[in-house]
């Protein structure tokens, strides 16, 4: 008898393969399956061991963490190679008030905010009010009959404690409680210990995720994620941690959190509890509170796929940060904030730095990562590092790919060329928030974006677009200093005589006249000098200081000698800047090291061009309007007030776009002056 396959999950095939195997018995020579009762067993069969198979596989993907689809399988997993998973975060706001406690028959000596709920916001937000609460007392002093709350961190959520008591007659280690509610902020949590439910003392145990320095004497906790995405409290056995004792009763208080639902609100109306040092409630004299920061920093608990992720990383750290993938594993574990990290080592700069690892964090809120942040995680990260390792965490370096579109579209196949170009713009927008840009080692990549032009609507012909690599100077201000701008990317040189690269309006010491940076290529075409111009006109400029710094065109470097800066034409949230750009090499960029790379679509252009072959007006080309792949209009990034306050007639070279067989003019070569 032949062998059967009986491996296969569709059902068909299994019930082929039983009736195959059926037929090569002779009891059933010439037999009518599909007419007889045997079919129905022969499908109950079929479906028996479909269903069979298809547990047994789905039980053999959830023993592996790569192929596990459930969260309670993948943690436990996690849990085995030491790693839990992050919980869900509240989000954090900063108000301030004071108490005027003048009018007091009993003056107080102190006063204290007690923990729990604290505020609520001032009006419905979205669908719903959000409670705001403290993990635990606030108390300041009164001075001259004022006590001054400043500085106060709320957490949006629920306050609640649960009591447990270890049990008399099975008090054997480990102790394990099981919180019942979910949500909870794990970083709330505040966990205390009295001998007894009656007894007024309680000692302080504080959360560890490491056996490292815990003796049997360590007051330590350790914390687990469980079924229904709750979480079990783990004491210590008398070896790793202080065992418990027989009737020990266990307080434990936090804040159960909505996550990312409570971020950006800025409005709050208080709802605390105050007492003064004698415990006596206060209830007057409060004011109204000043938000100090709007509440941020919400997050959802760690998701299957992040855990699927940073698990075995982190496991493969031994506890220990010495190379870049170690810090890259670690660094979220100590501050959860972090959107994005990139990490290398000196060795890899030019020259190198050996010792040294370079740290760059993209939050997920606000630009930048405090400098308060950035001082406690070099602590933390202290804990891990080998002796001898500086860890330097830098300030992020955005680089900014710009984007002009020229986008051809048939004219009868759209109702006007404005539906086309919101979809357009709708699809350039979807694609610069997508994950595929927003990160360090990102790669904008060009085909893929002139795909996504071309099928944003069927009007659309073809499209020509180009590409801008950007990065934002922040000068000292009126002080003597060098610069330095790492593009990652080679620049293209598409002039030898100069202007290459272009930079918003600035002004330095000695000079009335707003300058820009150029430059000039060398003969290798591969280095260069800069130099300061002004402008006579939108594209005639004045040379007022030569060779101020070098241009590496193959690196993508920018070195500017020391140069007292004092103003500048643009700003960013009230932040001077001045904008420096460059036409790369290649079309595809890359966010090298610790560059993060985005794409700017405030500082990017769709416009749209009748293809004038496609809709039968003039099939024979003659006529058809053709567009450079090479930016060629300002030879400085000008404000539209120095576009406007210029004299020179600007008609000719505010667009790139010509008919085919006309001519254009270059800018003119740079001439030279004196300050």
């Amino acid at each position: 008898m032949a062998l059967v396959n009986f491996t296969d999950l569709d059902f068909d095939q299994i019930k082929t393969s039983l009736t195959d195997y059926l037929r090569e018995n002779s009891d059933f020579t010439d037999y009518d399956f599909e007419g007889s009762n045997l079919s129905n067993i022969i499908d109950v069969l079929a479906y028996n061991t479909y269903i069979s198979s298809y547990n047994a596989n789905m039980i053999s993907n959830e023993v592996f963490i790569d192929s596990a689809t459930l969260r309670e399988n993948v943690v436990a997993l996690a849990r085995n190679i030491g790693y839990t998973p992050r919980s869900r975060t509240a989000a954090k706001a900063i108000i301030s008030f004071f108490v005027n406690t003048t009018g007091f028959t009993t003056k107080p000596v102190t006063l204290t905010l007690r923990k729990g709920i604290v505020t609520t916001s001032a009006s419905v937000f979205g669908s719903e009010s959000y409670s705001f609460s403290i993990p635990s007392d606030i108390t300041v002093p009164v001075v001259d009959g004022i006590a001054t709350f400043r500085d106060v961190v709320i957490y949006e959520g629920t306050f609640l404690t649960s009591n447990f008591t270890v049990s008399a007659a099975n008090p054997a280690p480990p102790s394990r409680y099981t919180l019942d509610n979910a949500n909870i902020d794990t970083s709330t949590l505040e966990v205390s210990v009295r001998d007894t439910e009656s007894s007024t003392s309680s000692k302080k145990y504080v959360f560890s995720d490491t056996l490292i320095e815990v003796t049997d004497t360590s007051r330590v906790y350790f914390l687990q994620e469980v079924e229904d995405q709750r979480y079990e409290l783990i004491f210590g056995d008398g070896v790793f941690g202080e065992k418990l004792k027989a009737l020990n009763y266990i307080d434990v208080s936090y804040i159960t959190t909505n996550g990312e639902d409570g971020n950006g609100i800025s409005s709050f109306n208080f709802n605390g509890r105050i007492v003064d040092n004698n415990n006596n409630l206060v209830s007057t004299g409060i004011s109204i509170l000043s938000t100090v920061s709007e509440s941020m920093g919400g997050k959802e608990i760690e998701s299957v796929d992040s855990v699927k992720r940073f698990a075995p990383k982190i496991y493969s750290t031994f506890n220990r940060a010495v190379t870049a993938g170690d810090y890259e594993a670690l660094i979220p574990k100590i501050y959860p904030e972090a959107e994005s990290v990139s990490v290398f080592g000196g060795e890899e700069l030019s020259p190198p730095q050996y010792g040294k690892v370079f740290v760059t964090i993209k939050p997920f809120y606000g630009p930048f990562v405090p400098d308060s942040i950035k001082n406690n995680l070099k602590t933390q990260l202290r804990k891990y590092s080998v002796a001898g390792i500086i860890c330097e965490i830098q300030d992020l370096k955005y680089l900014y790919v710009e984007t002009d579109v020229n986008a051809y579209y048939n004219p009868n196949l759209a109702p006007d060329s404005n539906a086309v170009k919101t979809v357009v713009t709708n699809n350039i927008t979807k694609y610069s928030d997508s994950s595929e840009m927003n990160k360090y080692g990102a790669k904008f990549k060009y085909s893929k974006f002139q795909g996504i032009v071309d099928n944003s609507h069927d009007a659309i012909t073809s499209n020509i677009t180009k590409v801008e690599i950007r990065r934002d100077m922040k000068p000292a201000l009126n002080q003597s200093a060098e610069y330095e701008l790492c593009f990652g990317n080679q620049f293209y040189i598409k002039r030898m005589d100069g202007y290459n690269i272009k930079s918003s309006g600035f002004n330095v010491f000695g000079s009335s006249n707003t300058v820009y940076l150029g430059d000039l290529p060398a003969a290798n075409g591969k280095t260069g000098s800069l130099f300061f111009f002004r402008l006579q006109g939108v594209n005639s400029p004045v040379i007022v200081s030569n060779n101020v710094g070098t241009i590496d065109y193959e690196r993508g470097e920018i070195l500017l000698k020391a140069v007292n800066i004092t103003g500048t034409s643009k700003k960013v949230q009230d932040i001077p800047i001045i904008e420096v750009s460059a036409c790369p090499q290649s079309n595809d960029v890359i966010g090298l090291q610790d560059l993060y790379l985005q794409l700017d679509v405030q500082k990017s252009s769709v416009d749209m061009v009748t293809d004038t072959i496609a809709s039968g007006d003039n099939t024979s080309g003659n006529l058809y309007t053709a567009t450079s792949s090479y930016k060629s209009v300002h030879i400085a990034r000008l404000t539209e007030s120095e576009i406007a306050g210029s004299t020179e007639n600007t008609s000719a070279v505010t667009s790139d776009t010509y008919t085919v067989g006309s001519t254009t003019s270059s800018p003119s070569v740079p001439s030279s002056s004196s300050y």
